[in-house]
């Protein structure tokens, strides 16, 4: 059995240099997802080009997670694996619905990889919830190609709320593609920010009209304060970069169908995702990578301007959270470790219509098991002698019944035990989580688990580390 560690090491390709390859500027493909319950399908919409690349520039061809789907880019004329990027998508989630069995819908989604400099084919393909493929489509891209559009800046204004780093004072950037206003900052560090050394995280504004901009960058600070509170993203506070995209709004707030609004928002989020009241949400990725045109980033925060319960998470393409919900803080920590580190829930009430966690397969979310490959997953962390499956400890309270801070103390100490509890990925029975309780089960608790935290210390050092 390999083991993670090993998995996390492993060179699955032959090792190369960004640039012998790529030319730093972003291919943005755009796709859309399309079909059922029973068959699903791939098309090419089309392909852009902006002017900076924001991802890795190394580990090009490993992966830290596999996710539900997968782009590989590979060398037209040696078949050379170049370049590997993995993802969730609303198109899979949609497919555990009901509604799925009886009719067929298409979702717009846009991924970003480096621009080559030589033909490239690029296969994205699509996995069910046992890890197989379903569907692909591989398709040629010749970067002499006159139909891949040239985008760049927009005229949406965007301002740095945090640069991680910054590029040295010599440096000659002040004419690079792509800038537009650098101020206001409020970490400690001036001048350019440096997009290859840090993860480079965008805030978009949603619902919030040309007069209500100040409030917007006032809720992004707030957004950077909540993210980096909570550990592990404190101790790397300097391996992000944040930056606010103020994309003005038409009218106030987003859409709420069960009340009859529709708003004219940048990329038309709303509640009632899948019919589900609380779940906010947007099915045109397209319109929001139209809105981050020239913006230098790696991963998306849709904030919508909303006092309502609501948002969602999905891995690798964006995380959807309101402004000003009494839990927006929690919220957004959560919402933000499925996106950012593919954490799974946590909760479960076992009235999905379709399971997402079969018992045969071992789930890809590193903080999910179905005791199918165990040691790939925390097994390391677990003391010895405990049991699996552990009991829950009796003692911790009831987080809805919480009656002082002594309980509340006892409770967030529950998030620091590691076992494995049966209950997770919205299944009561088959599927276990590393916690009693953790930031990816339930809003009451301070912090994420410790396996929640080394997950999110894993990705963020693959995103960041070097070769």
């Amino acid at each position: 059995m390999i083991s993670l560690a090993a998995v996390w090491l492993a060179i699955t390709a032959v090792a190369q240099h960004f640039d012998d390859f790529f030319d730093g500027r972003t291919l943005r493909l755009d796709y859309v997802f399309a079909g059922n319950h029973d068959a699903q399908h791939i098309y090419l919409e089309q392909m852009c080009v902006t002017p900076q690349w924001a991802g890795r520039k190394s580990r090009l061809a490993d992966v830290p997670l596999k996710g539900n789907g997968q782009i590989q880019v590979k060398d037209h004329a040696t078949g050379q694996l170049l370049f590997v990027h993995t993802f969730s998508t609303l198109f899979q989630e949609w497919l555990a619905t009901e509604e799925a069995t009886q009719v067929s819908k298409a979702f717009a989604t846009s991924y970003n990889v480096p621009m080559p400099k030589q033909p490239v084919d690029v296969t994205v393909s699509l996995t069910d919830f046992h890890g197989k493929v379903v569907t692909s489509l591989t398709h040629t891209v010749d970067p002499a190609d006159i139909l891949i559009r040239q985008i760049g800046d927009n005229g949406i204004p965007y301002h740095y709320i945090w640069k991680g780093k910054t590029l040295p004072v010599d440096s000659k950037t002040a004419d690079k593609p792509g800038k537009r206003d650098y101020t206001p900052t409020e970490g400690p560090l001036d001048g350019e920010p440096d997009i290859t050394e840090c993860i480079d995280l965008v805030i978009v504004a949603e619902g919030y009209t040309r007069a209500q901009m100040g409030k917007f960058y006032g809720d992004c600070q707030r957004v950077v304060d909540a993210l980096f509170a909570h550990e592990p993203f404190t101790s790397m506070k300097d391996r992000f970069n944040v930056v606010a995209v103020a994309a003005e709004s038409l009218t106030s707030g987003p859409s709420v169908p069960h009340l009859g609004r529709w708003s004219a928002t940048p990329v038309g989020t709303h509640y009632d995702t899948f019919y589900s009241d609380r779940y906010l949400m947007t099915q045109d990725i397209h319109r929001l990578y139209d809105v981050l045109s020239g913006v230098p980033f790696e991963h998306i925060i849709v904030l919508v301007n909303s006092d309502t319960y609501g948002g969602g998470g999905i891995y690798n393409q964006l995380t959807v959270t309101t402004s000003d919900h009494p839990t927006f803080h929690q919220v957004l920590v959560h919402e933000f470790g499925h996106a950012y580190a593919g954490l799974g829930d946590e909760y479960f009430y076992d009235d999905a219509y379709e399971s997402m966690y079969p018992a045969d397969t071992e789930p890809w979310e590193p903080n999910l098991t179905t005791l199918v490959d165990f040691k790939s997953k925390w097994a390391d962390m677990v003391p010895k002698g405990t049991a699996i499956p552990t009991p829950p400890d009796p003692k911790v309270p009831n987080y809805r019944q919480i009656k002082n801070e002594k309980e509340q103390r006892m409770l967030d100490a529950a998030t620091q035990r590691v076992g494995v509890f049966e209950g997770g990925g919205y299944q009561s029975r088959g599927v276990y989580r590393p916690a009693q309780e953790c930031r990816m089960k339930i809003n009451e608790v301070a912090s994420f688990c410790p396996v929640c935290s080394r997950a999110i210390q894993r990705i963020t050092d693959f995103y960041t580390a070097h070769d």
